[in-house]
């Protein structure tokens, strides 16, 4: 009987550490999100610029969300096409993991986009990793009635995607105090910060500005905010 205990005793830790957080998740937060895209059914959190750019997929040693092309969607603002965004809840403080793989041919802007605080079309930031910092590129934007503007403080000179590479990335996001930091692999030093309140809570989403990749194993954690179903996506183009 003592040794049953004992087991027993053991499963309840080994569940515990399995739940635990990974470092860096402030205790007062909890898991609201987590999707590893293993059900058919996955595509159905999420609402696109084009769904039809979008796919399941299997391949490079995980099952993923896959952005396949370039979505047929022009947006009112210069901003990103290519936006999935997940549909049931709003965020306010939060921490974002997931793991990303560019599928596109190299060149400067070759990216990918973390969309937070979305509140319309044309109300929402978004983080740009690119393979080479400009003004457009590699950086924290935001996108208020506006084409988009960069609002980083600090920023790396680009992140080199490579081929066929998974990327752990994570991004804190506290619209409390409009703080945004941004790490890829090296989760000790940010690429990215910067500090902005024009926007409060809103949808979390992934993309590119114009390129194609994978996104797999996303989890969000955070203080509950509104459960709200984000509109959809204008069917007709914008002029």
């Amino acid at each position: 009987m003592k040794s049953l205990a004992a087991f027993a005793l053991l499963l309840v830790d080994a569940s515990t550490l399995l739940a635990a957080p990974p470092p860096g998740i402030p205790a007062d937060y909890n898991l609201l999100y987590q999707q590893s895209f293993n059900s058919t059914n996955a595509l159905k959190d999420f609402v696109f610029t084009d769904a039809a750019a979008w796919k399941l997929s299997t391949g490079n040693g995980r099952t993923a969300l896959e952005l396949a092309e370039q979505s047929k969607y022009t947006p009112a603002v210069r901003s990103p096409v290519n936006i999935g965004l997940i549909a049931s809840q709003i965020f306010g403080d939060f921490v974002l993991e997931a793991d990303l793989l560019q599928t596109s041919k190299e060149y400067g802007h070759r990216d990918m986009c973390l969309f937070y605080g979305f509140q319309s079309p044309t109300r929402f930031y978004y983080t740009h990793i690119a393979t080479k910092a400009d003004d457009h590129a590699h950086n924290c934007f935001l996108v208020q009635d506006a084409p988009r503007t960069k609002i980083a403080r600090t920023t790396t000179g680009g992140f080199d995607w490579g081929k066929d590479v998974w990327h752990k990335v994570r991004l804190e996001r506290k619209a409390s105090d409009g703080t945004i930091r941004v790490w890829i692999d090296d989760l000790v030093t940010p690429i990215m910060t910067a500090e902005d309140k024009s926007l409060g809570a809103g949808w979390v989403g992934f993309g590119s500005f114009d390129d194609t990749g994978k996104v797999a194993n996303i989890r969000i954690w955070g203080k509950p905010s509104e459960n709200r179903r984000v509109p959809e996506f204008p069917k007709t183009p914008a002029k």
